[in-house]
């Protein structure tokens, strides 16, 4: 089986699976498209607007990020992503479902400039750090999709919105530690590569 990844360096939805291939060292082809002129075909792989991530398993499509992190972690089980205990995996699985409401939506409105983003994002962000003084990863005792799921944005909030973590001591040491991971470090380079 042969995996394309249908990419784009500055979207942290894409930057999800790009960590969980990564972590999982499956090999792929990446097809890196541009946002600004999205191509025909990508909008019929992804209707309606041709949104990435998309991955093209010999022409099986699949889109959204979350679904596809999933995917992958079913299909390539090792390493796991996703915790052995029936409880602490419905746990993290929660974590991604609330992305939206906890980092999502308060990024964007911020970028945007939205009055009262910065007071949703501080929340957000204060949520995060009570859950990681008490477990070493958003996933639970290790590393997984729970993480990846919020890394990108706290990464892209850091180096291009200029955003510092510090006032969140366990959130900030988290990323710190995540971005000591090859997958991670990754990422780090490509938000830098977006600066300017």
């Amino acid at each position: 089986m042969a995996f394309s990844l249908y990419d784009a360096p500055r979207c942290p939805f894409c930057a999800r699976t790009r960590i969980v291939l990564a972590e999982k060292g499956v090999p792929h082809e990446t097809v890196t498209v541009d946002l600004a002129e999205r191509p025909a075909w990508l909008v019929e792989h992804n209707p309606p607007d041709g949104r990435v991530p998309v991955l093209d398993e010999d022409g099986w499509i699949l889109p959204e990020s979350a679904v596809i992190d999933e995917y992958l972690e079913e299909r390539y089980p090792d390493p796991p992503l996703l915790p052995a205990d029936p409880g602490e995996r419905a746990a993290a699985r929660l974590l991604v479902f609330r992305f939206d409401e906890t980092l999502g939506d308060p990024y964007y409105a911020l970028r945007r400039e939205d009055p009262g983003a910065e007071a949703w994002l501080a929340g957000g962000l204060r949520g995060l750090d009570g859950l990681l003084r008490g477990a070493p990863f958003l996933t639970g005792r290790e590393f997984g999709l729970a993480d990846v799921s919020y890394l990108p944005w706290l990464l892209r909030l850091r180096g291009l919105l200029g955003v510092s973590l510090e006032p969140y001591p366990a959130l900030d040491r988290w990323v710190e530690t995540c971005a000591e991971r090859p997958s991670v470090a990754a990422e780090v380079e490509t938000v830098a590569s977006l600066v300017g």
